[in-house]
């Protein structure tokens, strides 16, 4: 059996793959560079465009988001921009609307007032609007009806940003990392295979030897899995990752007849809920539309609208015990987090979804109605949410497995996208120290980061 071999295969050829694919292509030493995507083409799963929110994540109106994370994740919410800005991306792939987090009645009003008083030097550009500055940025936030002669009754205030790039197609920026890396140097090895699902890896010496489900052979130096939910379920083969479990929870969209705001709206997060707080945002692939959501449901499978073939890894991937029904018992018994999981089942059942989830995004365009928005057939995807059998918890954002034996496992939640090239290096930075290869720190420096953010 012929064997391919290389110094770094990434298994996966999402956003995040394809992230560290150029990374590795055009700042580090590596001469031959291998990236296997299970499908037919890339960002086929969570990276495409209609799986996720489009948002480039800074942490500027995510008020789930403390002071510190924002700090971080503004330095990879830069990157995006920056590489989108490189070559020449802007008003193609990445675009710029207003964006705001609202505040609805006395209590998110002041909450929203004291964010915007801690967060105005983290993010300078930032303003506050009031509830007669919104009746010009964002009129149907203000209005009860669609005449807009009723103004709402509840107080209402906003923070929030005009002229920033807040928008990408993450799908088609996940090519445009592909096509990066390949054109970064001809004399490098830059190889993308597509139907080569990884079915097992093991560790040969100091080699790895990774199996496809067609029967082809690879063999690397370092190995980076970014394959989503099947990142801990490959880890788990392997021995890996024992303390972990994986709860797949799928996210719905519903999208309105025309446009109905003309940038983001997000509002404030219920600090018990582990999942986004619902927000609306005009689609960049659906001539902007306004897209709701998203919903969260826990689902038996480990990838979406690809049918069933992925239940069995699912509930390996789950690694039910004692620990695990533990985690599950101490979420549900709190009553916010249990009409939270039941409503958004409701959310999915036909004939009934649309009248109850039009009452939730009423918070944010009072005068919306059901016949105003459709459930969005085939948006949206499955998130791989940790769970942490030794401290019993749920675990918040991305989780990275590494034992420094030359393979890295990474499951990336949103918002994944927005730091995949920050995650990336990372990464590049392990794989270049175990390889003992170069990494150009300084140009890629220059090149994705803003100076004057540390």
């Amino acid at each position: 059996m012929n064997e391919k071999h290389y110094e770094v295969v990434i298994v996966g050829g999402g956003i995040s793959g394809a992230a560290l694919f150029y990374e590795l292509a055009k700042y580090s030493t590596a001469k031959n560079i291998c990236m296997l995507e299970k499908y037919e083409a890339l960002a086929t799963l969570n990276s495409k465009g209609t799986s996720n929110s489009q948002t480039i994540h800074v942490g500027d109106i995510e008020t789930n988001y403390t002071l510190d994370k924002a700090k971080i994740t503004k330095r990879t919410a830069k990157m995006i921009e920056k590489f989108c800005l490189q070559y020449g991306l802007e008003e193609k792939i990445m675009f710029k609307h207003q964006k705001m987090a609202l505040g609805v009645g006395e209590e998110e009003v002041q909450f929203i007032k004291d964010r915007y008083e801690s967060f105005k030097e983290l993010f300078p550009y930032l303003e506050l609007y009031s509830k007669e500055d919104l009746k010009e940025l964002e009129p149907k936030l203000v209005w009860a009806d669609k005449e807009q002669t009723i103004e709402r009754p509840e107080p209402i205030v906003a923070m929030g940003a005009k002229g920033e790039y807040t928008t990408v197609d993450f799908g088609a920026m996940t090519e445009e990392l592909a096509k990066a890396g390949q054109a970064a140097d001809e004399s490098k090895t830059t190889d993308i295979f597509y139907n080569s699902e990884v079915e097992e890896i093991e560790e040969i010496g100091d080699k790895y030897k990774l199996t496809t489900v067609n029967g082809t052979v690879y063999t690397a130096d370092f190995v980076v899995v970014n394959a989503g939910a099947h990142s801990l379920y490959l880890a788990h083969k392997m021995g890996y990752g024992k303390h972990m479990g994986s709860l797949s929870m799928a996210g719905s969209f519903y999208i309105t007849s025309g446009e109905f705001l003309n940038g983001k709206v997000y509002m404030v997060q219920n600090d018990k809920l582990p999942f986004a707080a619902l927000h609306g945002d005009p689609d960049i692939l659906e001539d902007g539309k306004t897209r709701f959501g998203p919903t969260a449901l826990a689902l038996g499978v480990l990838e979406r609208y690809k049918g069933l073939a992925s239940v069995g890894q699912c509930i390996k991937t789950m690694n039910i015990d004692g620990s695990i029904l533990k985690i599950f018992w101490d979420l549900l018994k709190d009553s916010d987090i249990r009409n939270y999981v039941f409503k958004n089942f409701l959310f999915e059942v036909p004939g009934i979804n649309k009248g109850l989830f039009v009452k939730d995004a009423q918070k944010i365009v009072p005068s919306l109605t059901k016949d105003d928005i459709e459930y969005a057939k085939g948006f949206g995807g499955v998130r791989p949410q940790v769970l942490d059998k030794k401290e019993k918890k749920l675990m918040l954002g991305e989780a990275s497995l590494s034992e420094g034996n030359g393979i890295i496992f990474n499951m990336t939640p949103s918002p994944g996208a927005t730091s995949c090239l920050g995650n990336a290096e990372r990464d590049i930075k392990v794989v270049c120290d175990y390889l003992n290869l170069e990494f150009d720190e300084e140009q890629f420096l220059a090149d994705l980061t803003d100076p004057e953010i540390a």
